[in-house]
C-alpha cells in the first residue's frame, strides 16, 4: 500500500540534492543506516495520513517512523525542501506551465495543538493557538512560495516576505523569474503603504478596496488561491499542526508544494 508514495519521478529529483552521508568506520562500523527511499516514503506517509511518526507501519515503509522523523529533521536543516521545489519550478517554467504574469496571495489559520514557535492566540478560535500558513500562487494555483507564522499575525504584514521568497526561477532563456506582474488580493491586504511598494518593484497590484460593493471581477483570478489551499489540506498532516519545531512544519509544507508542482508537471502522481 506504502510503496507507491514514492515514484521513480519523485525519486530522481530528491535523490541528488540528498546530504552525502559520513564514511562508515572500518572497524566496528555499526548496522547499516536505513535506505534513503525508505525514510523518504515514511515521510510521505505521515504527510498524506496525518498519522504520528510512531505509528508509521515499517513494514509496509521499510523503516521505523522514528527513522524517518529523523531523516526529515536532517533534510530540513540541510534544505532538502525549497531546493526541490525549485528545480520543479524550473522544469514547470520550461514546459510552459507556470505563468507568474497574474498572481494570487491569501492566508489560512491551523490549529497548533502543541504550541511552539511561530504561533499564536487565534482571533476566531476562543484564543486557542495556531499558525497561519501564507501562501502565493500563479495563474494554475502552483505554489511558488509558502512561509509560516502565528495566526494573530495580519497576513497584510507577511506579504513583503512572501514575494521575497520567490526563488529565482529558470527553465527558459533570458533572466530568472521572480516576481509577478500582477497581484491579486483581497480585502485584507488594502493599505497604500503595500500598495507603493509593489509598484515599486513593477508589480501591479490588484487589491479590493474597503468599502466598495462585491462583484469588481478581481475574483475570477483571486479566487484561484482557494483551491491550492484546499489541495494542502488534503495532506492530512497539514490540516493541524502537530510539529512543535516550526521548520519542520514548514518543511512538510515545502514538501506538499513540491508534490503539487509535481502532480502538474506529471499527472500520473
Amino acid at each position: 500500500m506504502a510503496t507507491g508514495l514514492v515514484p521513480d519521478d519523485l525519486w530522481d529529483r530528491v535523490a541528488p540534492l540528498l546530504p552525502a552521508r559520513p564514511p562508515r568506520r572500518a572497524r566496528y562500523p555499526g548496522r547499516l543506516p536505513a535506505d534513503d527511499r525508505a525514510a523518504l516514503r515514511g515521510i510521505v506517509y505521515v504527510l498524506c495520513k496525518g498519522v504520528s511518526w510512531r505509528d508509521v507501519p515499517a513494514e509496509q515503509v521499510g523503516c521505523s517512523g522514528v527513522t524517518s522523523w529523523r531523516r526529515s529533521r536532517d533534510w530540513t536543516a540541510a534544505g532538502i525542501w525549497p531546493r526541490r521545489h525549485e528545480v520543479l519550478l524550473a522544469e514547470l517554467r520550461a514546459a510552459g506551465l507556470l505563468d507568474m504574469d497574474d498572481a494570487a496571495v491569501d492566508g489560512s489559520h491551523v490549529r497548533a495543538l502543541k504550541g511552539g514557535a511561530h504561533t499564536g492566540p487565534s482571533p476566531v478560535g476562543r484564543a486557542r493557538p495556531g499558525s497561519r500558513h501564507h501562501l502565493i500562487v500563479d495563474r494554475h494555483g502552483i505554489p511558488p512560495a509558502i512561509s509560516l507564522t502565528g495566526v494573530n499575525r495580519h497576513d497584510v504584514t507577511q506579504l513583503m516576505p512572501l514575494l521575497d521568497a520567490i526563488p529565482r526561477t529558470r527553465g527558459v532563456r533570458g533572466r530568472p523569474r521572480h516576481r509577478p506582474a500582477r497581484l491579486f488580493a483581497d480585502r485584507g491586504y488594502d493599505y497604500d503603504c503595500y500598495r507603493r511598494p509593489l509598484r515599486a518593484r513593477g508589480i501591479t497590484p490588484k487589491t479590493a478596496r474597503k468599502g466598495t460593493a462585491h462583484g469588481p471581477g478581481l475574483g475570477q483570478t483571486r479566487w484561484l488561491v482557494e483551491p491550492t489551499f484546499v489541495w494542502l489540506h488534503e495532506f492530512k498532516r497539514l490540516r493541524i499542526r502537530y510539529e512543535i519545531c516550526a521548520n519542520l512544519h514548514l518543511g512538510q509544507l515545502q514538501l506538499a508544494c513540491s508534490i503539487i508542482c509535481l502532480r502538474r508537471l506529471r499527472t500520473s502522481f
